[in-house]
């Protein structure tokens, strides 16, 4: 979309979808009845990307900017929104002129909401690498915050993903995102699942509110940095920084003046990320469960006669899991990196974790 002010809308009014339907609606903010043509205000019409002049002059202009700067790779926003000519247009463009021709890599990620099936009809070869996993955000966020969500909610919905987009895939495992409250406030309390969080964010002053929030959210970091796929981290969340919905989540980027708690997170972060970088069952490794049940979860990652194991209790109590290990693992010695001191005979790990704490343990 672009404003109404726009040189090229005002040259190419007819480059636009239709502002009313034929009902006399206004066709603004229909995100999924009229997903590829609703506008997002009266003032902002959407082009439509369908049509040859409109897709062929936008996709040159993104293979502009990723050849000037010499770009990595960009987030799509809204991809559902856009589309599938224009994704293949583009995609077919940056394989001929910047990949092929430079002999190097790009990778394209979008953000869609939506189930499975829509979410991965737009990743392919062709198309887009990988998108945003909202859906195991989403339940992330309700069983590691929410007592009476079980770990088992975690494991199906991580699975499910798995099924869809295959066991080692591209797919973006996200902290938060810039139209999300902040997972802290959530955790922390500061932020209810039963208001509006964009409405909260103007009209009040939105923090953490109970510190546990921060222990919570250095478990999504452990969850999403040991799983298949890729580790995506909105800025701030690294450290724990509060807020609403959009415009609230925008707040600006601290670098300094860190509380303690904040730096934790921080500290962290940047243990689970060496981590992560340092062992390859991380990256390329197959996902096994070893353990799920309401507080409780274990699983691990493998890569040939390599290991990594991940224990959580997002509980209020100290808890004992035991659990068997793939048999080709049996003569190990595991190492603790955050604490635990679990103990390994004959296959069967026995380890007590404390309250809303996780570990782990690498070869």
């Amino acid at each position: 979309h672009v404003h109404q002010e726009h040189p090229v809308y005002q040259e190419h009014p007819d480059w636009a979808t239709e502002l009313y339907l034929p009902d006399g609606s206004l066709n603004t903010e229909r995100w999924d009845e009229y997903r590829l043509t609703t506008w997002f205000d009266v003032f902002l019409p959407t082009l439509d990307l369908a049509k040859p002049e409109v897709y062929e002059m936008l996709s040159d202009s993104a293979v502009y900017w990723i050849t000037k700067y010499d770009l990595d790779g960009f987030r799509h926003d809204a991809t559902k929104h856009i589309p599938e000519v224009f994704w293949r247009a583009l995609t077919k463009k940056l394989k001929e002129q910047v990949t092929d021709a430079g002999g190097r890599q790009l990778f394209q990620i979008g953000e869609t909401y939506g189930g499975p099936g829509l979410i991965s009809s737009y990743v392919g070869t062709g198309m887009l690498d990988a998108q945003f996993d909202f859906n195991v955000y989403d339940d992330a966020l309700a069983v590691l915050i929410r007592p009476d969500e079980p770990f088992s909610r975690l494991d199906a919905s991580l699975k499910e993903s798995l099924q869809y987009y295959g066991a080692h895939n591209l797919m973006g495992y996200i902290s938060g995102n810039q139209d999300r409250g902040r997972f802290t406030s959530y955790a922390g309390g500061d932020l209810r699942f039963d208001e509006d969080a964009k409405m909260a964010g103007w009209t009040r002053e939105i923090g953490v509110g109970d510190i546990a929030g921060y222990k919570i959210t250095e478990m999504l970091f452990a969850f999403n940095m040991t799983i298949p796929g890729l580790p995506v981290i909105y800025y701030g969340d690294e450290i724990g920084m509060p807020g609403g919905n959009d415009p609230d989540c925008r707040r600006m980027m601290r670098f300094e003046a860190l509380n303690e708690h904040e730096s934790n997170v921080l500290a962290t972060v940047q243990k689970l990320t060496e981590l992560r970088h340092n062992n390859l069952p991380l990256i390329y490794g197959d996902f096994e469960t070893l353990l799920v049940d309401e507080q409780t979860y274990a699983y691990c990652r493998t890569y040939f006669d390599d290991i990594v194991i991940v224990i959580m209790n997002k509980g209020e109590q100290a808890k004992n899991l035991t659990f068997e290990i793939p048999d080709r693992f049996l003569e190990i010695s595991l190492q603790s990196h955050f604490g635990s001191r679990p103990d390994f005979q004959d296959g069967i790990i026995s380890v007590t974790l404390e309250p809303g704490t996780f570990d782990i343990l690498t070869l």
